[in-house]
């Protein structure tokens, strides 16, 4: 007659059960007493579309089976959400990994992976070799049967044959999508997904065509134009059409309380304060092509720009630019109802309210950001007029809004003034006689190179180094003893320029 098992607290009958029939069969390992610690890496691509339980199981069975018999598994570092192609530093769990290789006190001997392709792509390992070998770590893969030897000629062959098959997978991955993704937006104006644009809402399509994904409930979604919000954008454009500048139309928006994109959609804009209207909110909107009813993809691209390298590790930052009008994919048919006709919206892009400057000469500023406002401390503008080079700052002020307060007066500074007060001020010349010379190139280049910034309010102005603080005065000579602020229509600048409401001390 057989017993019952008995119940293990905590655990179902069958799971007690099945732990006390492991106990009474012989292990296939047995972990030595004096085994490695090892520390697992894994890593998956994405949160929304794979699972995080078993796809660490897998990888972590992989590796438990590589060491069994060597040692056990005594920390884990599991990356969520990261592409491979990621540098190890700029992943959060691989760069605590890092970390604690360089800690003495680290707890574990190597490092065990469950397939290289998680864990590495490229020359990602070679890169990561140095410091491995720098600290004592070995490096553990199942393509290697065991711990990796870095001296072995045919084992870091191999090494590099599985990163460039890495980075191979990778390519073609991206390319087999993004050429899909093409045809989907050309052919058959699909929503690729993301934020609907402002003015717009996603309704349901129908199933997925892949009979696949439409068994496990997959849709299809379109554009759909929002109550709430599809008015704003007609009278945007109709306001753009009619000759409002962006500044004006974002300032009336404002004024009416008309909620602002992240303000209208809270939920899908969680990054944004959600607290107004900005030009560049207003601007996007008018550069916006898919008001018009077509389905337009491939608008921006993501750029790898090099970052400063971790020691031997070469980083990257991921940037968003965008795409010039040419590269855009546009669907053949209309694929949503428009909210602007194409006419209306070829016709907003020709329209520029920035005065056109009539001076021949390209804009060229010596000081571009050399020149700090003492007033906000902020960096101040380049700022063109007549034929000539300045500066000015508006202290944060933006046109978007109507000024409800009192702020300090914008600064207006002369390029000329301020070179002329530096190349003859004595004071300064005793410290850095190169500020003397009489190209303005070098001197320039003099103030850059030693890290020299011009600091100037309505009153004082200051040329500062890391060392010292130098006030500049000005000499009677070559300079009048009140600035102009520039005049801000064309015509003629002796009757159009206004003395400045400060004088020079």
């Amino acid at each position: 007659m057989a017993t019952r098992a008995n119940t293990i607290p905590g655990q179902a009958t069958l799971a007690s059960w099945a732990v006390q029939q492991r106990k009474v069969r012989p292990q296939r390992f047995i972990p030595l007493a004096d085994g490695l610690r090892f520390a697992f890496y894994g890593r998956m691509s994405t949160v929304d579309f794979q699972d995080r339980a078993s796809s660490c199981l897998w990888q972590r069975d992989y590796a438990e089976d590589l060491v069994a018999g060597h040692g056990r598994i005594v920390v884990e570092f599991f990356d969520e959400g990261v592409s491979r192609r990621v540098a190890w530093p700029d992943r959060p769990q691989a760069s605590r990994l890092l970390a604690a290789v360089a800690d003495p006190a680290r707890g574990f001997d190597a490092i065990v992976v469950g397939e290289y392709e998680r864990a590495f792509h490229g020359q990602q390992l070679e890169q990561l070799t140095p410091t491995l070998v720098k600290h004592g770590v070995q490096l553990w893969l199942p393509e290697t049967y065991g711990p990796v030897d870095f001296d072995n000629p045919r084992q870091v062959a191999l090494l590099d044959l599985l990163g460039v098959h890495s980075q191979r997978e990778v390519s073609r991955a991206r390319h087999r999508t993004t050429a899909a993704m093409r045809a989907q937006a050309e052919l058959q104006g699909r929503h690729l997904g993301g934020r609907p644009p402002y003015g717009y809402r996603l309704v349901d399509a129908g199933p997925h065509p892949n009979r696949a994904h439409a068994a496990w409930g997959r849709r299809l979604h379109r554009l759909e134009p929002d109550p709430a919000t599809a008015p704003h954008v007609r009278w945007i454009f109709a306001q753009r059409l009619a000759g409002c500048s962006v500044a004006s139309i974002a300032r009336d928006l404002n004024d009416y309380g008309v909620p602002c994109p992240s303000g209208a959609d809270p939920g899908r804009n969680r990054h944004r304060s959600g607290q107004g209207w900005m030009l560049t909110t207003v601007a996007a909107i008018l550069a916006n092509p898919r008001y018009t009813g077509r389905q337009v993809w491939n608008r921006q691209r993501t750029d790898q720009d090099d970052v400063e390298p971790d020691g031997t590790i070469a980083r990257h930052r991921e940037v968003q630019r965008g795409n010039a009008a040419p590269q855009w994919i546009i669907s053949r048919q209309i694929a949503h109802p428009p909210l602007v006709s194409e006419e209306q919206f070829i016709a907003a892009q020709a329209i520029h309210t920035a005065p056109t400057p009539a001076d021949g000469p390209p804009r060229h500023y010596l000081l571009a950001g050399l020149v700090c406002c003492g007033v906000c401390g902020r960096i101040m503008d380049s700022h063109w007029v007549h034929g000539r080079p300045g500066y000015r700052c508006r202290h944060g002020y933006t046109s978007s809004r109507t000024n409800a307060s009192p702020r300090p007066k914008i600064l207006y500074i002369r390029e000329d003034h301020l070179l002329d007060r530096i190349r003859h001020d004595s004071g300064l010349h005793r410290h850095h006689s190169a500020l003397r010379s009489p190209d303005l190139e070098n001197v320039t280049a003099y103030l850059r190179t030693n890290n020299m910034i011009i600091v100037c309010d309505h009153h004082t102005w200051t040329c500062e180094s890391d060392t010292a603080i130098y006030t500049l005065t000005p000499a009677g000579s070559f300079l009048a003893t009140t600035a102009k602020i520039p005049a801000q229509r064309d015509g003629d600048q002796a009757k159009h320029e206004e003395p400045s409401r400060f004088v020079w001390k």
